[in-house]
């Protein structure tokens, strides 16, 4: 929770990564909210009111999972939303000729977005959106400790420029 915060604040692009991986987490535990105190929770908080807090807002999510039927795999609708928010902004920054620098980075981005939008079997959802579920993918290969190719290492390195120039405009308009 404190981490989601901070995240937040500091770089929506991070922010996003993080909340779809505690997604994942809850539906690892069974959206079992003893097995997240006994793991997530306890370990990190020292007071009983830092842990009553965290329990709430673990709690809160494992029920909007479950009402909004994301308990097997999809996002959050208040993660849907973050997205559709950075897209509007990626799109309003492409309009905007000031934007030279990002709208370079976003050309040199493009090429990679749409070898993954071709794989992809969802072809609706967003270049941003896209990218995030690239950089995602990324991260889970990592974990798994698994080989990845020089070229896919490339175009995580360009997806994460573009994201990081996002987040920085998205914080500047947020500020």
């Amino acid at each position: 929770m404190w981490i989601a915060r901070q995240k937040k604040q500091e770089n929506i692009a991070e922010y996003m990564l993080y909340m779809w991986q505690l997604e994942d987490i809850l539906r690892s535990y069974g959206l079992d909210i003893d097995k997240v105190q006994y793991s997530l929770i306890d370990p990190v908080n020292s007071t009983e009111e830092e842990k009553r807090e965290a329990c709430d807002w673990y709690e809160g999510l494992i029920m909007m999972m479950k009402s909004e039927g994301v308990q097997k795999e999809g996002h959050l609708q208040i993660n849907k939303n973050l997205i559709i928010d950075l897209t509007d902004l990626h799109l309003r920054l492409l309009k905007d000729p000031k934007e030279s620098a990002y709208i370079g980075v976003y050309y040199n981005t493009l090429p990679h977005i749409v070898a993954l939008r071709a794989k992809s079997a969802d072809k609706d959802v967003s270049e941003i959106e896209t990218c995030f579920t690239a950089l995602y993918g990324y991260l889970l290969l990592k974990l798994q400790k698994r080989e990845i190719s020089g070229e896919t290492q490339a175009a995580v390195a360009q997806i994460t420029g573009l994201l990081r120039l996002l987040s920085q405009k998205y914080k500047e308009i947020d500020e």
